[in-house]
């Protein structure tokens, strides 16, 4: 049996890490995308266009990954905080991972379909 710690320095550290690489992430293509805002002409050809290449949406798709996992470890940890009854916090939990997950889904078809 491997005995784990569960309390201490360093157990949210792996938490820590992924909501801020995922927020410079998001805010790179944040920027980006008001950049080729400024950039594009306003018609709804270019923009078409535009979207339509490969690598934006490879990077339209990371970044909303990035933002759906930025959301469930923010989530998650608020339902740890606030909700303390552990049937409640679950079914939040499970909820928000549904939910989190669907939304992968209709982004997916969104983008590619």
């Amino acid at each position: 049996m491997v005995d784990r710690k569960l309390t201490g320095a360093h157990y949210g550290l792996r938490d820590w890490a992924m909501q801020r690489a995922t927020a410079v992430l998001m805010l790179i293509y944040t920027m980006a995308l008001i950049a080729f805002l400024f950039a594009l002409p306003g018609d709804y050809a270019a923009w078409q266009a535009f979207f339509g290449q490969v690598w934006v949406k490879v990077f339209t798709q990371v970044s909303l990954i990035a933002l759906f996992l930025h959301a469930w470890v923010g989530i998650r940890d608020l339902w740890m905080d606030y909700i303390k009854p552990f049937g409640l916090r679950l079914f939040f939990q499970v909820a928000t991972i549904v939910w989190l997950a669907g939304c992968m889904v209709y982004s997916v078809n969104v983008i590619w379909g």
